[in-house]
């Protein structure tokens, strides 16, 4: 989906979350993990963006910032023309009705001292609806909607499968009629035939109530299959954010393509005839990032500049963005 100005529902500024590590006799900042260090982007209405990365890269914590579970260090996200990180506590907790997240893991993050009723039902007694029948048939509502039955709303999460705790983690977060959710390997935990699922589950959702998706995955099939534009994280940084077909067709960013050559595919012709990348290395650490590109100490391509200048993530055709100085110079092929 194209991104519009008019139709921009998220758009995020120069994000920084810097986690302090304490030392010394009075604890006080010795170091920072540098987890986010100026990531912006924006996203329209209605629309799915994709973030991917490796493990450790920032992914989550974006996800986090933006909702300000976790508190940003500096930066902004406008959420509806709003500047989040500006708003009173009271303000925030207005529209947080309107900006929800599934968790990772359906295992534990469901209460299991609590009912499936009081669980989807909590957020809307804390917004307000204090009828218990009023919540009690939003909640029905909700958990037919996410393909689960009357007799599920006494239960508790131990009594029901991985796949269907998930579910409930998609009833609960849309109980207050969002317009973003934030997917954070929402169905990573999940066997392959159940992932499917809540995926098609998911997007059946998002046509019917017009949401707003950013999915944090780590798994590059099932982010191309249901986003629209997909984001490429390294390091506290995006590095590449483009369509989908864009991106999976043509990656400009080095560490895109050796991401996406590391990816499985289902036929085993392609599979033996596409050429593995394989980088050199570790990831470096978020204490001590590289100076210049973060990925010119793994980058095949990597010239004198890129240890000393930092590339700007910067559009190389419509739509297309990256941060790389080969791109624009076309020293490497796609």
């Amino acid at each position: 989906m194209p991104e519009s100005e008019d139709r921009t529902l998220l758009k995020v500024e120069r994000l920084v979350k810097h986690y302090p590590i304490l030392g010394g006799v009075f604890l006080k900042p010795v170091a920072f993990v540098r987890a986010l260090d100026g990531v912006s982007f924006q996203m329209a209405e209605g629309e799915t963006l994709g973030l991917v990365g490796e493990s450790g890269c920032g992914k989550s914590t974006l996800g986090r910032a933006i909702l300000r579970i976790e508190e940003p260090t500096s930066g902004s996200v406008w959420f509806e023309g709003e500047n989040l990180l500006e708003l009173p506590s009271e303000r925030m907790r207005r529209i947080r009705k309107r900006m929800q997240i599934i968790f990772q893991d359906p295992f534990s993050s469901l209460n299991p001292r609590k009912t499936v009723s009081q669980i989807v039902g909590e957020p809307l007694l804390v917004h307000g609806v204090h009828s218990q029948k009023e919540r009690e048939d939003r909640v029905m509502e909700l958990l037919e909607l996410v393909g689960l039955r009357r007799e599920h709303l006494r239960r508790y999460p131990h009594q029901f499968s991985g796949g269907q705790r998930q579910r409930i983690g998609v009833a609960r977060a849309l109980a207050l009629h969002p317009k973003l959710v934030v997917c954070d390997e929402a169905v990573s935990a999940l066997d392959v035939s159940i992932q499917a699922q809540v995926i098609n589950l998911l997007k059946d959702l998002q046509q019917m109530m017009g949401l707003t998706y950013l999915f944090i995955s780590h798994d590059l099939g099932v982010v191309e299959y249901i986003s629209d534009r997909v984001a490429v994280m390294y390091l506290g940084k995006i590095v590449e954010i483009a369509d989908k077909s864009m991106l999976y067709r043509t990656p400009r960013h080095p560490y895109t393509q050796a991401l996406l050559s590391a990816s499985p595919v289902p036929d085993p012709d392609s599979a033996r005839n596409r050429k593995r990348i394989l980088l050199k290395g570790d990831v470096p650490s978020p204490i001590d990032p590289p100076s210049g590109c973060r990925f010119h100490p793994r980058c095949p391509y990597a010239m004198a500049r890129c240890s000393q200048e930092e590339p700007p993530l910067a559009p190389i055709s419509p739509g297309h963005l990256a941060a790389c100085f080969l791109t624009s110079e076309n020293a490497f092929s796609t």
